[in-house]
């Protein structure tokens, strides 16, 4: 099957170039020069027409996956997804920018996945755990070595959802997207003052506790891992905002 063509255009800037592929794409999704079932470019096309690297368009598609925009075939290619039904639920994660709508998003979480993961501890399968292992192994490595963490992390997250065996959870988290990763949006550590490595080792720590509560089959103590892990995600953000307003000059 052909992919269908892109037009040779730069990505407007954004943060980083892999956002930049992934907004290009997604824009290109959203005024339908891509459709639901289209097979996109080659990684090779990709890089030459947005003249970026192949680590930065893998990044890309793995962010366009984890928000259910694209979905990879093995040995196939890389294809558009039909529009999810969560995609009516009112809530734009394009919008999610501000210190403080990354901090309402959590409060969002803390009180969805929770319960999702207590229902995951008591309905998951052996298979689903073995997913699990693999995708907070993934995490784990790429956190160790200094690489994209994000992808990895959202991953862990729908992979939960998905074992709780009610769709809507994975619905929704996959309608937010990459906007559930705090550092997605915000330097997390930096804002917070703390020491990078400390940092991501904590949230490894965490993520065992979470998958060691799965794993075990012990719904309560799923639920007090999430929490805790979102908690403190929530808190490590609004000691930084303190900081920065405590910081900032009076007006």
């Amino acid at each position: 099957m052909n992919s269908t063509p892109l037009p040779s255009a730069p990505p407007k800037k954004h943060r980083n170039l892999a956002q930049g592929v992934v907004a290009y794409i997604s824009e290109r999704i959203a005024d339908a020069t891509l459709n639901p079932g289209d097979k996109l470019p080659t990684e090779s096309e990709i890089m030459r027409i947005l003249g970026v690297s192949r680590t930065v368009v893998r990044e890309a598609i793995s962010h366009l996956q984890a928000a259910a925009l694209v979905e990879t075939r093995h040995g196939i290619g890389t294809f558009v997804l039909e529009p999810a039904p969560s995609r009516t639920l009112g809530i734009d994660p394009n919008t999610v920018v501000t210190m403080g709508d990354v901090l309402a998003i959590l409060e969002l979480r803390i009180s969805l996945e929770t319960e999702a993961a207590a229902l995951a501890a008591g309905r998951r399968s052996e298979a689903q755990l073995q997913q699990l292992r693999a995708a907070l192994d993934s995490f784990q490595s790429c956190a160790r070595n200094g690489s994209e963490t994000v992808a990895p992390d959202v991953q862990f997250y729908l992979l939960i959802a998905q074992s709780s065996g009610n769709r809507y959870f994975h619905d929704i988290l996959s309608h937010l997207g990459t906007n559930i990763i705090p550092r997605a949006c915000l330097n997390s550590a930096k804002l917070a003052q703390d020491e990078p490595s400390a940092y991501m080792e904590q949230v490894i720590h965490e993520h065992e506790d979470i998958f060691n509560a799965i794993a075990r089959q012990d719904p309560e103590s799923a639920r007090a891992a999430m929490r805790t892990h979102l908690s403190n995600s929530r808190e490590r953000l609004r000691r930084a905002q303190e900081l920065i307003e405590s910081t900032s000059p009076a007006a």
